[in-house]
């Protein structure tokens, strides 16, 4: 029986630095027999909107409401990993189904401890994609510094991580996998990024 995951992309970047774009982009072109987007923080807002009787479409989205309740969610989640740093990871895999896709987008990635339960579990087939963008193409985006979230753990934790696989500035992403040569395009732009290929 074929065991998956054959490939577990994992991707990290500060809020409006285009990770979003960039997996949401790459689950379509790899397409969804082949690929699953796996985000961790999905678990975690299914149940603090269960808890606290909130719209979970609209706190998976980029939008204001999201915004609005990030602090608390963080807050909240971030008391429930203390207690076990795996929890949300098999609760985010189990979620979506990861077991029957040989190929997971991991579109959020944030803390050392993610990385650190990855590389323990998936270690033979992850990659680190690190997605950064300058403060300036940010705010085009509607970024504004918030204290308690941008200083926060769960967006400077990998800061001091200087080991990735596959890195994205302001040029084009590439990286190798089992599956040949992926170019998703750039992550960055005025507010919204350039339509890419896949090689």
């Amino acid at each position: 029986m074929v065991q998956n995951p054959k490939l577990v992309l994992l991707f990290s970047g500060k809020r409006k630095s285009g990770k979003d774009y960039i997996t949401d982009l790459l689950q379509e072109r790899l397409g969804d027999a082949v690929a699953k987007t796996v985000r961790l923080s999905g678990p975690i807002k299914q149940q603090f909107a269960a808890n606290n009787g909130l719209d979970y479409s609209s706190l998976l989205s980029a939008s204001e409401y999201k915004e609005k309740y990030r602090l608390q969610m963080i807050e909240w989640s971030e008391a429930k990993r203390a207690e076990d740093s795996g929890f949300f990871i098999r609760a985010a895999i189990e979620m979506y189904e990861g077991e029957k896709h040989p190929v997971w987008i991991v579109s959020d990635m944030r803390r050392r401890s993610d990385l650190a339960w990855f590389r323990e579990h998936y270690g033979g087939c992850i990659h680190t994609v690190r997605i950064t963008a300058s403060p300036e193409a940010r705010r085009q985006r509607g970024w504004a510094f918030a204290s308690g979230v941008d200083d926060a753990e769960s967006e400077c934790d990998l800061d001091g991580i200087t080991e990735w696989d596959s890195e994205s500035n302001s040029g084009t992403l590439v990286f190798e996998g089992p599956f040949g040569k992926i170019n998703p395009g750039p992550a960055l732009g005025k507010g919204k990024e350039n339509s890419n290929s896949m090689t």
